[in-house]
């Protein structure tokens, strides 16, 4: 059995939460060991506040009120995808960086965050009408007792 999920969520701070609390809860239902449910939360926060922050379309001169997130929990591996219609990152970016610029600097520790936490990142850009797209997987464990023949 797989588990999947997609939300369209307003470019707002109170979204974040939104998001995190509607994964941990599937992550619970399904079994999931809270360990790895709350990195893949912490991970899910970062990219969200990155949308939330950088997602509007700046080119246009409006804002975009929306951003995509969408989860997919599929046998041992948990997915997850945002998708922001902003102006994207730079090109030629493809993976998180290593590290922040600066090890006091107050932005800049989104992307590295969810590098740590995952087993792996994929950064881009949407093709066709733009925007950033960060996407990143992360192997699950379950607790004890879980009947793992559901999924």
């Amino acid at each position: 059995m797989s588990i999947w999920w997609s939300l369209h969520l307003r470019r707002e701070a109170a979204s974040v939460p939104l998001a995190r609390r509607l994964l941990i809860g599937t992550m619970e239902s399904a079994g999931v060991d809270p360990d790895i449910s709350y990195d893949i939360s912490v991970a899910l926060s970062e990219a969200c506040a990155n949308a939330v922050e950088h997602g509007g379309d700046s080119d246009r001169g409006e804002p975009t009120e929306a951003y995509r997130v969408t989860a997919y929990l599929d046998g041992e591996k948990c997915r997850i995808e945002v998708t922001d219609s902003g102006p994207g990152f730079p090109s030629g970016r493809g993976r998180a960086p290593a590290r922040p610029s600066h090890s006091d600097a107050e932005h800049g520790r989104g992307l590295c965050l969810i590098q740590e936490l995952s087993d792996h990142v994929r950064i881009g850009n949407s093709s066709g009408r733009g925007g950033a797209v960060v996407s990143f997987d992360k192997v699950l464990k379950w607790r004890e007792g879980t009947p793992l023949v559901a999924f």
